[in-house]
């Protein structure tokens, strides 16, 4: 009997494969780095085929692991969103990279649709607003710089996909060309409301329909692999974008309940259940997954950078050696010294959406040590936070308790530093890998083996952590953010 069910976890830099059982546990995994390239300022590019044999190897370990491809009975997929390729239909070869959705070159294309006063048009089809990060722009980009493209396009044989998509085309050696509407939601192609792409959004974008994949359930029959990769057909039931597939994880599944994922960057998301919420703090509306007969929007706001942080303070400055020393490090001082880090790497997402800001550390003293940039590397996440939660606030959608995951909800200091710093209750989930335990919560759903309600009751945390600051060192704290965050935006 198949008793696993094979979880592709596609993300910016690492590639991971886990193996769930009948019940969700983990039995099995495999992780490996994809280096990002940088060939420009603001320009973050991945070769597509390093992403595709790097999920194949993994995966190949996972199954070799837990003893073979028949005791499989399904794969899900998550991945990084908005990321954008094009490639031939006919041969499956991509033209150029893949353009991350961390990457900036499209900011110029933005500004005269902006100037235009299609913002409007595009948040209220779309739930999206005019930036670079989204993959309409990206699209284009390619078409336009790459003229075989441009001459597939015109011949019907490219095709767009976000990471999912291109890993289905690969999974099933061409055959299928399909997204599911959590990615789709992310492209400013989609309409929303009705989850189908929308001939007004590609004319303002300039996007042909003939390269769009079609646009399924979050849960469901996606086709299935080639014998030829694996040695046996799986059918694939779950491509979920990864906040989406965290939410899900989290068991955020009725009105009202978030979870923030820090990765490379952070990303927060509340489910608002069936309401198409609309944001009047450049928050963005989007589809949180189509499952069991479910069609839930979430209300989502982004960071851009807060596990780069970590990483750039490791790699670059060498200030550590391991990204877990970061927490003793931060733990050691009483105080921030008043430093202060604005990690505008690549500008500023939500609520600030400034793509021209950049990077700084400001406050610094000859007292200052290394361990006062990496305490302000981590407190910069929870300000940023503390930001998004002011603006979800405004928008009527209150946040009560923030269920935080990924690499830096490893981190305890950290997280008790976010709970004091946002006056909210945090919970740290059981298990670490949120993103892929939820395409597995959705995969499981489609083999029968369990629901999204018997997932919010098997819900398990590891801690919860309370606010303990005064609310004058709060406020003292913010203050100082905020005058950093300023100088960086007029910067």
């Amino acid at each position: 009997m198949s008793e696993f069910i094979l979880v592709i976890d596609e993300g910016t830099t690492s590639t991971r494969a886990i193996a769930f059982d009948r019940e969700l546990n983990p039995r099995g995994s495999a992780q490996a780095e994809i280096p990002l390239t940088f060939p420009k300022d603001g320009w973050v590019e991945q070769d597509p085929e390093e992403i595709w044999s790097t999920t194949l190897n993994v995966c190949k370990a996972v199954i070799a692991e837990c003893g073979g491809v028949d005791n499989f009975a399904a794969i899900g997929i998550a991945n990084q969103r908005e990321t954008t390729l094009v490639w031939d239909k006919k041969t499956g070869k991509t033209f150029g990279p893949a353009i991350i959705w961390q990457d900036r070159r499209t900011a110029a294309a933005c500004q005269p649709l902006r100037d235009a006063g299609k913002e409007k048009e595009v948040q209220a089809l779309s739930g999206l607003l005019l930036d670079p990060y989204f993959s309409a722009t990206k699209i284009r980009w390619i078409l336009d710089t790459y003229p075989e493209a441009q001459k597939a396009a015109d011949e019907d044989r490219a095709a767009f996909g976000t990471v999912d998509s291109f890993l289905l085309s690969r999974l099933t050696s061409g055959r299928e060309h399909s997204t599911d509407v959590t990615n789709a939601s992310r492209t400013a192609l989609m309409d929303l409301a009705a989850s189908s792409w929308s001939t007004h959004l590609c004319k303002v974008f300039n996007v042909p329909w003939s390269v769009l994949p079609s646009i399924a359930s979050t849960g469901g029959e996606f086709g299935e692999t080639d014998k030829s990769v694996f040695g046996k057909s799986l059918p694939v039931l779950s491509m979920v974008g990864d906040q989406q597939a965290a939410l899900v994880g989290q068991a955020c599944i009725n009105p009202g309940e978030a979870k923030i994922t820090y990765g490379t960057g952070a990303f927060l998301v509340a489910n608002t259940g069936t309401e198409l919420p609309v944001s009047q703090n450049r928050l963005l509306a989007t589809s949180a997954f189509q499952a069991q007969g479910r069609m839930n929007f979430a209300l989502e706001g982004s960071i851009f950078n807060a596990g780069t942080v970590v990483k750039w303070l490791r790699d670059e400055l060498g200030l550590v050696s391991h990204a877990a020393d970061t927490e003793a490090m931060a733990a050691e001082l009483e105080d921030n010294g008043g430093v202060y880090f604005v990690p505008a790497f690549t500008g500023l997402g939500a609520p600030h959406w400034a793509p021209d800001a950049r990077g700084q550390i400001s406050g610094l003293s000859r007292g200052s040590r290394a361990a006062h940039i990496v305490r302000a590397g981590l407190e910069a996440a929870a300000y940023q936070t503390l930001d998004l939660l002011k603006a979800f606030e405004s928008d009527g959608c209150s946040v009560d308790v923030l269920r935080a995951d990924g690499g830096m909800a490893e981190n305890d200091w950290f997280l008790q530093f976010l709970a004091d710093i946002t006056d909210c209750p945090i919970e740290k989930p059981a298990y670490p890998e949120m993103t892929a335990l939820g395409a597995g919560v959705l995969a499981a759903g489609e083999l029968g083996w369990m629901s999204l309600d018997d997932w919010h009751d098997a819900r398990q945390i590891a801690a919860r952590f309370e606010p303990k600051m005064s609310s004058t060192l709060r406020d003292h704290n913010v203050e100082g953010w905020n005058q950093a965050l300023a100088s960086a935006i007029k910067h």
